[in-house]
């Protein structure tokens, strides 16, 4: 296959996926509930969506043309994908094969079903892909590794892996600036960047910053509208533990029915839970940002305004180009 073939075959995918009817889509949900009850339609529609607008060809062409992948010799490279949001494995998967590379990919158990059809589906559009794409148990015939855990695991892979080409990616989560000055639309916005997918993914906004005497109330008020994800039982059950874990310890916390905000200085919140912390002026905003930049996926602020920030609302809208903890996995895989 020539790289044109394998841009044409994604590109393809992407119609593909943009076609897929609503019923398509809860034909989709039930299949990955089957293995992963969080994963529920609505969830699993958005990341169709957004796998779909990665495709589209002019941001394929733009994200691949600073790379000279026409000169890449074939390799087996791995991926250890995780499962915490429906088909989250697929950027390494589509990065690893329009490189020209093979893909030994270990799927993770949550995360199963839903990256198998994209792999039929990008087959039955482009057959040469078969011998490209091998789902393994095991990653010891791979001449490179691209592997997502916790930090725990991570440990393991860093051990494991030492002798091979790698990326090795941790446990990071993301960040939100509010002021006071916020529209009630930016609050909605920020809302989507906290709930979607209910808080799991490391797009996810876990903690927001905000300036001394701040009060959630405005927030509260913009988010209403969210009260149904406690129709989820696992978040209920998550949210209900959090509360009485909280109340029974006495700590001082904000709560709307239906999350709970806790001040701390911690970074990653459980599910249902919001940490916060409060800053005094803008350098010592920017020196509590700075502390965590390892740490930090996303950043989001009202349109942008803190320097290095995105949108609020924009976190779970990823473009190609942008690499998880900011490694360029095109550039790695250009080079083994």
């Amino acid at each position: 296959m020539t790289l044109e073939n394998r841009i044409e075959a994604f590109v393809e995918l992407g119609k593909q996926l943009q076609s897929l009817t609503p019923d398509d889509h809860k034909t989709w949900a039930r299949l990955a509930a089957s293995r992963n009850t969080w994963f529920d339609e609505r969830n699993v529609t958005t990341a169709i969506n957004g796998i779909a607008t990665l495709l589209y060809e002019q941001y394929l062409r733009e994200w691949l043309y600073p790379y000279h992948l026409k000169q890449v010799t074939p390799k087996k490279v791995g991926v250890v994908m995780a499962g915490n949001i429906p088909m989250v494995g697929f950027h390494d998967f589509m990065a690893v094969l329009l490189s020209g590379h093979h893909l030994l990919a270990k799927l993770s158990s949550d995360d199963e079903v839903l990256m198998r059809k994209l792999a039929d589906m990008l087959i039955a559009i482009e057959p040469a892909f078969a011998s490209y794409i091998q789902f393994v148990p095991m990653l010891k015939d791979a001449d490179a590794i691209i592997a997502t855990g916790s930090d725990n695991t991570a440990r393991y892979f860093e051990y494991y892996f030492a002798k091979r080409p790698h990326i090795i990616r941790k446990n990071r989560t993301s960040i939100a600036i509010l002021t006071g000055h916020e529209e009630v639309d930016d609050l909605k916005a920020l809302g989507n960047d906290i709930f979607q997918y209910f808080g799991l993914g490391c797009r996810n906004v876990s903690k927001v910053f905000v300036p001394e005497g701040y009060t959630f109330d405005k927030f509260f008020e913009a988010n209403e509208h969210r009260s149904n994800i406690l129709d989820m039982h696992k978040y209920q059950n998550n949210y209900d533990y959090n509360k009485s874990i909280l109340l029974v310890n006495r700590v001082p916390h904000f709560d709307n029915g239906f999350m709970l905000v806790q001040e701390s200085e911690n970074l990653v919140s459980p599910i249902s839970v919001l940490f916060y912390q409060k800053f005094k002026s803008l350098a010592d905003l920017r020196h509590n940002i700075n502390a965590v930049k390892d740490k930090t996926q996303c950043l989001v602020s009202a349109h942008g305004w803190f320097e290095g920030s995105i949108p609020f609302g924009d976190a779970q809208c990823p473009m190609p180009w942008d690499y998880a903890d900011g490694v360029d996995t095109l550039a790695f895989l250009q080079k083994i």
